[in-house]
C-alpha cells in the first residue's frame, strides 16, 4: 500500500508548554483514520501540520510527490465570507482554469445540497450546515488524494450528516477526520488515533472499539503501576532504615548498601508504567427547581429570525415547567436557534408579552453556539464574573477546569473552540438556573464532555430547552420533544418518529437538487462538453461499482440521459 504521507518526532511548544511530543506516524493510501482527543490537546493543531499551514517546533512531514491534500477547516476563513458559493469554490483553482471548470463547480455545489437558487448567495448568508458543505465542496474541488476534516459534522442537522456519512463511507480516498460524533466516527473509520498526555495512541479500530481497547488498556497500566510503586515504597523504606542503622552505629557497609538501594529506586522510577492524566474537568450542571406549572409558556407566538423579518414557525400553545427536559427538534434553518435567542431577549429586557410569559422568579442560563457570551478582549479569569463574582471561586474553578494560573490572564480570543466551550460551561456550572438553554452544546464538547453532559442533565433539577443534533445526547438526556416542521412547532413522543420524516423529507430533496444542476451550459465548447460526458461516465462507474445498497438509482437514470444528450451534442 503506498505511502501518502510520514511524521517523524513531531514536537509542538506554545507559551503555556508542550502541546505534545514524540509523535511518528504514516498515512497509507486507503487509511480511514479518526482522530479524537480531550478539548485542548492539539487535534486541530496536528492538521494544520499536516496540510503546512504551520511548522512544528522540531520533527519532520515529508508528503509524496503524488499526493494531493485538502483540508476541510472548521470555519470559512474570512475572506471567503463575501463570496458567492461558485465564486467560493473556483477560488481553489488557479486563475486560468477557473472558466474551463465552472460546469464542475456546479456539479459539486448541487452534490453539497444547493439548489440553482443558491449559488449566487454570498458565503456569509449561509447557516452553519451549510457552511461545512460548502467547505467540503472547496475541498472536493482539489481532487485530493487525502482529506484533513476538522470537525466536519459541526452545525449539521441530521439527514445533512447521514449524507455526510454515507460521502466518507463511499470516497474513493483516504482521510483523516476529527469528530466527537462516536456513531459518525463508527461508520466511516477502520483506524483511530487518541492524541492524549501530549501522545498519539494509535488502534486499527474503529472509534467505540479503540476507546474501549485504551481504556483496557489504561486499567492495566493502573494495575502495574500501583504493583511498582508498592516495590518502589519497600525499597526506599529498606534504604532509609539502613541509611539510619548506619549513621547511628558507623557502619559504612550498611550506609553504603543504603545509597545502592536509593541508585536501585531511581532506576524503578525510571522505567516505572506511566498512568494517564485523564480527563482534567468534569462538566457538571447545578439546577433550581421552582414549585411552579410553569417556568415557560408560549401561546400564539411567532418567531422570526430578526425584527421585521418572516416569520420562520408559529406556536398555537406550549408550556415547561421544572423537570422538563426539551429537545428542539428541526432541518437546518427552521428557526430552532432564533426561538432560544427571542427567549434570551425578553428575559433581558425583562418586556412583559401575552404570547411569551417567563416565570417572575425563573433564573435563566443559555449556551449561545457562536459562544459570543465570552468576549474575545476579556481574560480568562474576567470572563466568568457574570457567573461568578467571587474572585477565589473563579480562580478555583479555572484551575479545576484545566486552565492553570498562568493561563488565567490569557485573552479568550486566543482559546480553541473546544477550549471556549469548556471556559463557557464552567461560567454555567457556577450558577444555579431554573431553565437553562443550550444551544448546539456539543459543537466542540470531546467525547467524554458530551457523555459527562448528558449525564448531568438527566438528574437536572430545572427545566431545560436544548437544541441539538446529536442523536445520543438527545435520546440520553431528553423526555419531551418539539418538532419544527411547515411553519409549526408541535410536540411529539417518538424520537424515532421525528428522525426518520427529517431524513425521507430532505432525501428527496437532495435527489432533486443533485439532478437539476448536471445540464451544462449552452454555450459550452466541444472540448468542455467531452470532459464533462467523461466526467458523468466516470461517476456513473464508480457508483454501479459499489454494493447495491449505497448506489443512488435516480441519479443513475439522470446521468445515462445526460450522457445520451451529450454524445447526440458531440455527435
Amino acid at each position: 500500500m503506498s505511502t501518502l504521507l510520514t511524521a517523524q518526532s513531531l514536537h509542538v511548544d506554545t507559551a503555556f508548554g508542550t502541546l505534545f511530543d514524540d509523535l511518528t506516524f504514516t498515512l497509507k493510501k486507503g487509511d480511514r483514520i479518526g482522530l479524537i482527543g480531550y478539548n485542548g490537546c492539539g487535534k486541530s493543531t496536528l492538521l494544520k501540520l499536516l496540510d503546512g499551514t504551520i511548522s512544528p517546533t522540531s520533527g519532520v512531514i515529508a508528503q509524496a510527490n503524488y499526493c494531493q491534500l485538502a483540508r476541510v477547516e472548521q470555519h470559512l476563513p474570512d475572506d471567503v465570507l463575501p463570496l458567492t458559493l461558485q465564486e467560493a469554490v473556483l477560488a481553489q483553482l488557479p486563475e486560468h482554469e477557473r472558466a474551463s471548470q465552472q460546469w464542475r463547480v456546479e456539479a459539486l455545489l448541487a452534490e453539497m445540497g444547493f439548489t440553482s437558487e443558491n449559488l449566487h448567495l454570498t458565503a456569509q448568508t449561509l447557516s452553519g450546515g451549510q457552511h461545512t458543505r460548502l467547505l467540503l465542496a472547496r475541498a472536493l474541488m482539489r481532487n485530493p488524494d487525502l482529506l484533513l476534516l476538522d470537525e466536519p459534522g459541526n452545525h449539521l442537522d441530521l439527514p445533512t450528516l447521514l449524507c455526510l456519512e454515507q460521502f466518507l463511507q463511499n470516497w474513493s480516498g483516504s482521510f483523516v477526520v476529527v469528530s466527537h460524533d462516536p456513531q459518525l466516527l463508527d461508520a466511516v473509520t477502520q483506524g483511530t488515533w487518541i492524541l492524549r498526555d501530549r501522545t498519539l495512541h494509535a488502534f486499527d479500530l474503529p472509534c467505540s472499539e479503540a476507546r474501549q481497547a485504551l481504556a483496557e488498556r489504561d486499567a492495566s497500566d493502573a494495575l502495574r503501576h500501583k504493583a511498582e510503586q508498592k516495590e518502589i515504597d519497600r525499597v526506599t523504606a529498606s534504604a532509609k532504615r539502613l541509611a539510619t542503622w548506619g549513621r547511628v552505629y558507623d557502619n559504612e557497609d550498611l550506609s553504603r548498601k543504603a545509597k545502592q538501594m536509593e541508585k536501585q529506586v531511581q532506576r524503578l522510577k525510571d522505567v516505572q508504567t506511566e498512568v494517564t492524566a485523564g480527563s482534567q474537568w468534569t462538566l457538571t450542571l447545578h439546577g433550581d427547581a421552582l414549585r411552579a406549572d410553569r417556568l415557560l409558556e408560549m401561546t400564539n407566538l411567532s418567531v422570526a429570525p430578526a425584527p421585521g423579518a418572516d416569520t420562520l414557525f408559529s406556536i398555537a400553545g406550549i408550556r415547561l415547567k421544572s423537570g422538563d427536559r426539551v429537545a428542539i427538534v428541526g432541518r437546518n434553518g427552521c428557526g430552532k436557534s432564533s426561538l432560544l435567542r427571542l427567549i434570551w431577549q425578553q428575559f433581558q429586557s425583562q418586556l412583559v408579552s401575552p404570547s411569551l410569559v417567563l416565570h417572575p422568579r425563573v433564573t435563566l442560563g443559555y449556551y449561545d453556539q457562536t459562544l459570543h457570551q465570552l468576549a474575545d478582549s476579556d481574560s480568562l479569569f474576567d470572563a466568568l464574573e457574570p457567573f461568578a463574582p467571587q474572585p477565589d471561586i473563579r480562580k478555583m474553578a479555572l484551575i479545576s477546569a484545566g486552565f492553570p494560573w498562568i493561563r488565567h490572564a490569557q485573552k479568550v480570543s486566543v482559546l480553541s473552540g473546544g477550549e471556549r466551550s469548556r471556559l463557557l460551561f464552567v461560567g454555567l456550572s457556577l450558577a444555579r438556573y431554573g431553565l437553562l438553554m443550550l444551544d448546539e452544546p456539543t459543537n466542540h464538547l470531546d467525547l467524554e464532555g458530551k457523555e459527562a453532559l448528558a449525564a448531568t442533565l438527566q438528574s437536572y433539577h430545572g427545566g431545560v430547552l436544548l437544541v441539538s443534533h446529536d442523536r445520543q445526547l438527545i435520546s440520553q438526556s431528553c423526555n419531551r420533544f418539539w418538532f419544527i416542521d411547515e411553519g409549526e412547532l408541535s410536540e411529539w413522543h417518538d424520537l424515532e418518529a421525528i428522525n426518520a420524516r427529517i431524513q425521507g423529507a430532505t432525501s428527496e430533496l437532495m435527489v432533486h437538487n443533485s439532478v437539476a444542476k448536471v445540464v451544462p451550459a449552452p454555450h459550452r465548447s466541444g472540448d468542455e462538453v467531452l470532459e464533462k460526458l467523461l466526467e458523468l461516465e466516470q461517476r456513473l462507474a464508480d457508483d454501479l461499482a459499489r454494493k447495491p445498497k449505497h448506489q443512488k438509482p435516480q441519479l443513475q437514470a439522470q446521468w445515462r440521459k445526460e450522457i445520451a444528450r451529450l454524445n447526440s451534442q458531440l455527435e
